[in-house]
């Protein structure tokens, strides 16, 4: 056999096979993760060597085991986010349920009519003149009488019909009922007297007035909210004014009033004025009932807004306001108190009503109820119906 020479193989040192060379010798450092290089950058006798920076192509010159974690990043700050905001939105919720002043026991008031669908709230503006300096009645105009009677009252329906909102006239002619005296226990049996409805808060206070609006509608009241002078003042003022549309110029020197036609933006002393004024009106106490609608209405859809409600140097003066000077009955929570503001906010939408309740006529100057009408309404109301009577 004839020899054949052999060409030398040239060795690549840790090349690779390039495919017109013999395959190298193995090499036992392939694919186990080490750098090549020199003793000292395998850790043989020296520090590893670093690569420079911006030598990786992942945009922040980091190793590629080290590049950073945009997705978890912004996972992790939107979770904190929320629970920031979760912690105040809790914080804010039990700081305000806290300042709600439960005084009103309405397991004092008797012989109740059995309840309806939807939820009855009695809603009550007293003249308190509690907290108020001398120069604060001056300029608000309220006088200063000792005690409390209530300026206005009011039913708000909350139902699956839409809310409805009945005034009722303070010098409404009622029957004082049998009732338990609030503070005394002492039952005071039904002798047929008739006077005022704001006479029954004078004579007894709250737990008189529902068990005498009950009395003489038939509707069972299930939360009751009074809010006094000073406290709708502070209100009004907090959330920068409320803007109305005044349909006709009046003035009126008792309640301070003297406002001019068209829109305008009433502060806390204008807004007091606006919704005690009677005097300056045709209709008197009527009139004056539909201006306090009408105003609640506004003062509501005004207040529950995101400039308000997210805005904690508006929200944290408002809510320090009301709640420092309301008053409601020992179950009413910071959730029921919200879900009747909102829907005195929807009074003013498309499905919602107000209503004067309906008069027939008067007696010794009260205004007498139109008793069929008012069991309609009733009825309608118990029945969560939409509501079809009128005070027409």
């Amino acid at each position: 056999m004839p020899h054949v020479q052999r060409r030398a193989v040239p060795q690549q040192p840790s090349q690779g096979y390039d495919g017109g060379y013999d395959p190298p010798p193995y090499n036992s450092d392939y694919n186990t993760g080490q750098v090549y290089g020199s003793p000292a950058d395998r850790g043989q006798g020296g520090p590893p060597r670093v690569p420079p920076q911006g030598s990786y192509n992942n945009g922040g010159g980091y190793p590629p085991d080290q590049a950073p974690d945009w997705r978890r990043r912004i996972k992790i700050t939107a979770i904190s986010l929320v629970v920031v905001l979760l912690t105040v939105s809790i914080g804010t919720y039990f700081w305000a349920d806290s300042k709600l002043k439960g005084e009103v026991d309405l397991a004092k008031v008797i012989e109740r009519p059995k309840s309806g669908d939807g939820t009855n709230y009695l809603i009550v503006g007293s003249d308190s003149r509690e907290g108020m300096s001398d120069e604060e009645k001056k300029n608000l105009h309220t006088g200063s009488a000792d005690g409390k009677r209530t300026d206005s009252m009011m039913i708000l329906h909350d139902g699956s019909n839409g809310p409805t909102l009945v005034s009722l006239p303070r010098d409404s002619n009622v029957v004082i009922p049998s009732f338990r005296g609030s503070e005394s226990g002492k039952m005071f049996p039904n002798q047929g007297r008739e006077t005022k409805l704001n006479a029954a808060y004078a004579e007894d206070g709250p737990e008189l007035l529902v068990r005498t609006v009950e009395f003489n509608t038939g509707l069972r009241i299930d939360h009751y909210v009074e809010i006094g002078f000073a406290g709708f003042a502070n209100i009004v003022d907090a959330i920068g004014g409320v803007e109305l549309d005044i349909p006709k110029a009046f003035k009126d020197k008792k309640s301070g009033a003297d406002f001019q036609k068209g829109k305008q933006t009433l502060d806390g002393e204008q807004s007091l004025a606006f919704v005690r004024t009677r005097y300056a009106f045709a209709g008197s106490d009527l009139d004056r009932t539909k201006n306090q609608q009408k105003f609640l209405a506004a003062l509501a859809s005004q207040t529950a807004t995101p400039g308000t409600i997210l805005n904690p140097f508006k929200l944290y003066p408002t809510l320090g306001a009301g709640l420092d000077t309301l008053i409601v009955d020992k179950d009413m929570s910071l959730w029921s108190l919200s879900q009747m503001f909102f829907a005195m906010k929807g009074v003013t939408g498309g499905d919602g009503t107000s209503m004067n309740i309906p008069i027939s006529g008067s007696k010794g100057g009260n205004l007498v109820w139109d008793k069929a009408k008012v069991k309609q309404l009733v009825d309608q109301l118990n029945n969560d119906e939409k509501v079809t009577v009128t005070s027409d």
